[in-house]
């Protein structure tokens, strides 16, 4: 079930007051707003609002014993990279990057956050449908870029159908076979170089070697041989 609101604050700002006030949000209902005023981005980033593009979000429910509820973000990614595999009836451009990026052409085509709230996970998405915002210091894309922008009920549709399925996935099985899926769309290569730029502003530097399989943060190889896990930043 799919939602449009014209305008409001925040698609998961909106989930998380239905939440709080017990009037609740099912599972694969879906909230998506024509322009949103306070969109946010991963690390507090103000998320683009533009008419035409995608925002919207979702509410999931983890149980006992699954996979992490933070490793719906990659769920999330996945299911974009679908979509948009779809709209455009190819994969060639597109690209993730962990932890969750979605690239065309080495541009940044999407936002996800995730929030917590009474058990439950608030899934939020943001696409560039007919247009990308401008990030300082990162190249971003559009769909519009390579193909006719696809209006956003029907993209609404064809995400919201790649998340159910995804997310049925990570459920039935271990959270390695959905990093495995994850990988296998990605950038990433085994020793391939890695730059992370943390929250903090530092920069260290090393090469892939691979995702925890318990919660799919990165490991980071150094030049001395030994590793470090990475569980947030950027990464170049």
């Amino acid at each position: 079930m799919i939602e449009f609101a014209e305008q409001t604050g925040s698609t998961n700002a909106d989930l998380a007051a239905a939440i709080r006030s017990g009037e609740g949000w099912a599972e694969g209902r879906w909230l998506v707003a024509r322009r949103q005023t306070a969109g946010r981005g991963r690390q507090g980033r103000e998320w683009f609002d533009g008419a035409g593009n995608f925002m919207g979000s979702t509410v999931v429910t983890p149980g006992e014993g699954g996979p992490p509820p933070a490793s719906l973000s990659f769920v999330a990614a996945i299911s974009v990279f679908q979509a948009a595999r779809v709209i455009k009836d190819s994969a060639a451009g597109l690209a993730l990057k962990w932890p969750n990026d979605v690239l065309l052409n080495g541009g940044k085509l999407s936002g996800i956050l995730l929030e917590m709230l009474r058990g439950q996970v608030v899934v939020g998405i943001g696409v560039n449908l007919a247009r990308a915002p401008h990030i300082e210091g990162r190249k971003t894309a559009a769909l519009a870029d390579v193909v006719a922008a696809p209006d956003v009920e029907h993209f609404s549709q064809v995400l919201a159908e790649q998340f159910a399925r995804n997310l049925a996935f990570w459920r039935a099985n271990d959270l390695g076979s959905t990093l495995e899926r994850f990988l296998g769309l990605s950038i990433h290569a085994q020793g391939s170089p890695v730059t992370v730029h943390d929250t903090d502003g530092s920069v260290l530097s090393g090469s892939f070697a691979g995702l925890e399989e318990n919660d799919g943060a990165l490991r980071l190889r150094l030049a001395d041989g030994s590793e470090r896990v990475i569980r947030a930043g950027d990464i170049s």
